[in-house]
């Protein structure tokens, strides 16, 4: 039996923390008639919603055995809408012929639009389907009634709201019933943040401790196998089709966490017999046959209760499950179930982390945009320094020995992925997955809007609120108070202060910690406080708006965004970091803080987006116009407290030579004026301003450039350039004082013509003018507009190679009616200098400006020249 610290995060310096009933008595628990330990303590990991029984069907990890064990919902819920009561006549007549319909319920709720309690109609419906499913509305019950609410929602979500169950959370199965288990936290450290949030309103409180209850509770370390497949492909550079599986599976690879590697390999007859030993360490196995490989794929899979890829869903799962039907294997044999969009398991889940790092809250918050594209080769150099290996010739080409390298790789680095800096990336879905309420599944192929509807809406079902419709927000809220000086927004956003040109050195960046949450919550901002219905509240205006804030109520949003702003302040960030608690805590507490960095960045601009169900554009105005007054009242403090401001940029402010006397004193102002904290997050050696806002770049003191918007390091920047830009950002790097600035221009200076002449002499490398731009989706999902990578994709494809969605296009841009033209199918010869010149000019500027060079005079070109440059080609 495994031992309970395998699992569980203990801090060494303390007595051992468990949970109630955790561990089992001994090896010989009784085991129920369905096979459950009676003493057993699982983790709800997914949900979902089984047609055949009709009922919810819940996942939980065992972390003792590492299996799944299936429970399906016994309390006889059933999918429901809800609509006006009464309902007419007629109404009810039509719901009741509906062969889906099961029956009426009177329900009270509270309406926090109008801030009233109201009578609703529930209608409960046999299958989810009944409720909404049909693509006509005429054959849905909710297109039957003149209104309804609730009914878009997915049924296992709702199930998850009503049962108030914890995903992510553990539970016992006690007589077939899901019981949540309790976690005690240790007593000193309720007390340390009972301390830290005394000041607190009591609402405020109970939702703190109702998080820490929730993120202080042990996590177990999931067995879990990466799988990476091989297809044949007739012709080079062909991606085979997952959907017709035409091609023969040639191998598979599988890294589990039991230490374990295995590869898989269909014999063919074009190649010689096995080459030599296998790698140390690496189980290879040879098959005659392939549908027998298949099956063993699929045997281990089955073992698994989490299956981890790399593009599984669009290709890996989904070829295995196509091939599997084109070899007649029997569809009960097939643990891989198909949707639209996604691949999952029968037994066990799938994780998909290419989706999961395509999110771009992930790549911003959780990995501060440390890889620049999502290919399995570029995440994993980035995050775990090791990628891909390069191939020598198409994979069918590849000898076996060279086959087994090359997929056995892609193996090990999809499972180093979930297993780099402590399992950073399991415990961060798992941490996600208890703040959204989302299985991990969908935490690791939603959105981060998604992420916090679904955390909104539970906590309505909670409080027994009804959710509003989109329509009825939209109506009675109406649209923003303020002009947008940004064409295309819809309201005013953030402020920026002129910036004084120049070069400054000791500079200190202070900001606001979590500015846009903390004005969540210090203005109660909220989709049914702004502008609520109560006549005595207009007069509490919103700074800069004709809105209004309601002062009976706290808003659903400010409790718990503003919660879990204070939770990862006050408690895990500084914990993160403290070296007195041991290294698993310190681990576990950074990874919380990361997942409420992503969940809180995000919380402001949802209710700004119309995809969003809680779409409220007054509450997104209100809180960027309370941002713009708490910046400009802080740098008015600022000049009152003789400290120099350069520049303002939304919750920032870049101050110059200032004593730690002074800032203190800023910092208790801004919390004691606007209930905000205010602090040092960078110290820059020196910045360089430019005229233009939110263009200037700063140096730290070891020499690291930080460039606002950064082009040149984008994903898509060649080879070539890239270069130039880095070696650039170098020298600025080495300039220690002002008598150095001018040496290091006249240097940059050389650098950039240097590469212009190797340019214009065509000297560089193919590969390296090459431009390199991810296919989003499939090519026949482009139908409005064509961009450079897809039109080359196009190219691609007429030539004969298959392109897939998540594959990178490298291109060269050249004169044709296209403007580009595919690397494979390119020459040096026909690379459009003209176009190349004029990237290297609009990538270098975002530096040069900053420094007061010109791109034009480096070239020594007048307008003219520059105009006409190119008619010396």
């Amino acid at each position: 039996m495994k031992s309970l610290e395998s699992f569980i995060f203990l801090d060494e310096t303390k007595d051992k923390e468990t949970l109630e009933g955790f561990e089992r008595k001994d090896e010989t628990d009784t085991f129920s008639k369905k096979g459950k330990t009676q003493n057993a303590v699982y983790y709800l990991i997914s949900a979902e919603y089984d047609g055949q029984r009709r009922a919810a069907r819940l996942k939980l990890y065992d972390p003792i055995s590492d299996k799944i064990e299936v429970w399906y919902d016994n309390t006889d819920h059933h999918p429901y809408c809800l609509a006006p009561w009464p309902l007419s006549d007629s109404d009810r007549k039509n719901v009741e012929k509906h062969s889906g319909f099961k029956n009426f319920e009177k329900v009270t709720k509270y309406d926090p639009l109008f801030d009233r309690e109201v009578d609703l109609t529930k209608i409960v419906a046999k299958d989810p389907r009944s409720i909404g499913g049909s693509s006509s509305e005429n054959e849905n019950i909710r297109g039957k009634v003149p209104k309804s609410w609730e009914a878009r929602i997915k049924y296992y979500n709702c199930y998850i709201y009503d049962r108030q169950i914890q995903m992510g959370m553990p539970y016992k199965l006690l007589n077939d019933h899901l019981i949540p288990v309790k976690y005690q936290s240790l007593e000193e450290d309720r007390q340390r943040l009972k301390a830290l949030v005394k000041k607190e309103d009591p609402e405020y409180k109970e939702y703190i401790f109702k998080w820490f209850q929730l993120l202080e509770s042990p996590i177990p370390g999931f067995r879990r196998v990466a799988l990476d497949i091989e297809v044949y492909s007739p012709v080079s550079n062909r991606v085979p089709d997952p959907n017709e599986a035409e091609e023969k599976v040639i191998a598979a690879s599988l890294v589990n966490s039991d230490g374990q590697k295995k590869v898989l390999i269909l014999k063919r007859e074009e190649l010689d017999e096995e080459q030599g030993p296998a790698p140390a360490g690496l189980d290879v196995v040879f098959y005659d046959q392939e549908e027998k490989m298949i099956r063993e794929i699929f045997k281990i899979l089955s073992e698994f209760p989490i299956v981890v890829t790399y593009n599984g869903d669009e290709f890996d799962l989904r070829y295995l499950y196509n091939r599997a039907k084109n070899l007649k294997i029997p569809q009960d044999q097939i643990p891989i179930h198909i949707t639209h969009r996604y691949s999952s398991l029968n037994y066990g889940i799938h994780i998909d982390l290419y989706r999961f790092f395509f999110n771009r809250s992930i790549w911003i918050y959780a990995f501060s945009k440390k890889y620049t594209n999502n290919t399995l080769d570029n995440v994993a150099q980035s995050l775990i320094g090791k990628g891909k290996i390069e191939l020598t010739a198409p994979i069918s080409e590849l000898d076996y020995s060279e086959l087994i390298k090359y997929t056995i790789r892609d193996a090990e680095i999809t499972f180093q992925l979930t297993s780099f800096d402590d399992e950073l990336v399991m415990k961060l879905i798992l941490a996600l997955s208890r703040i959204s309420k989302l299985p991990l599944e969908d935490v690791t192929r939603q959105g981060v809007s998604r992420w916090i509807q679904n955390l909104m809406f539970a906590e309505h079902r909670r409080l027994n609120w009804l959710i509003p419709r989109s329509e009825d927000l939209s109506e009675l809220k109406g649209t923003s108070s303020t002009e947008s000086v940004i064409d295309g927004k819809k309201y005013r956003g953030a402020i920026v202060v002129d910036p004084k040109p120049g070069t400054h050195f000791n500079i200190s960046v202070l900001d606001f910690a979590s500015l846009y949450p903390s004005i969540i919550k210090q203005w109660n901002l909220s989709y049914e406080t702004v502008r609520c219905p109560h006549d005595e509240c207009k007069k509490q205006t919103i700074p800069g708006t004709s809105h209004w804030v309601c002062k009976r109520n706290k808003g659903i949003s400010s409790l718990l965004i503003g919660s879990l702003r204070d939770l990862r302040v006050k408690w895990y960030k500084p914990r993160s970091k403290n070296t007195n608690l041991s290294s698993s805590k310190r681990s576990w507490y950074n990874v919380i803080q990361q997942s409420l960095k992503v969940i809180l960045n995000a919380s402001y601009g949802v209710f700004g987006s119309s995809v969003f169900s809680l779409y409220c554009l007054p509450v997104a105005e209100s809180t960027a116009a309370v941002g713009r007054y708490a910046i400009t009242k802080t740098i008015d403090k600022a000049n009152s407290l003789g400290i120099e401001v350069l520049y303002g940029d939304t919750d920032s402010i870049f101050i110059k030579s200032s004593t730690k006397q002074q800032i203190n004193e800023l910092s208790k102002w801004s919390a004691n004026s606007l209930g905000m904290e205010l602090e040092v997050d960078k110290v820059y050696r020196y910045v360089m301003f430019s005229l233009r806002k939110k263009n200037y770049l700063g140096v730290y003191s070891d020499g690291r450039v930080d460039v606002k918007g950064l082009t040149g390091k984008k994903r898509h920047t060649p080879p070539f350039l890239k270069k130039t830009f880095q070696e650039v950002v170098d020298t600025l790097g080495e300039v220690m004082s002002q008598d150095e600035v001018e040496s290091a221009k006249r240097k940059i200076k050389n650098i950039v013509y240097s590469s212009y002449i190797k340019l214009k002499k065509r000297e560089y490398l193919l590969e390296e003018l090459a431009f390199k731009i991810m296919m989003n989706k499939p090519i026949e999902h482009y139908r409005k507009t064509t961009p450079q990578h897809v039109k080359a994709a196009m190219q691609l494809k007429e030539a004969g190679n298959e392109v897939k969605s998540g594959e990178l296009i490298s291109f060269i841009k050249v004169n044709n009616s296209d403007g580009v033209k595919p690397l494979q199918l390119a020459s040096v010869e026909e690379a459009d200098l003209k176009k190349y010149v004029s990237y290297m000019k609009a990538t270098l500027e975002q530096i040069l400006n900053v420094i007061g060079i010109e791109f034009d005079e480096i070239l020594g070109l007048t307008k003219l020249e520059t105009f006409l440059w190119n008619d010396e080609q």
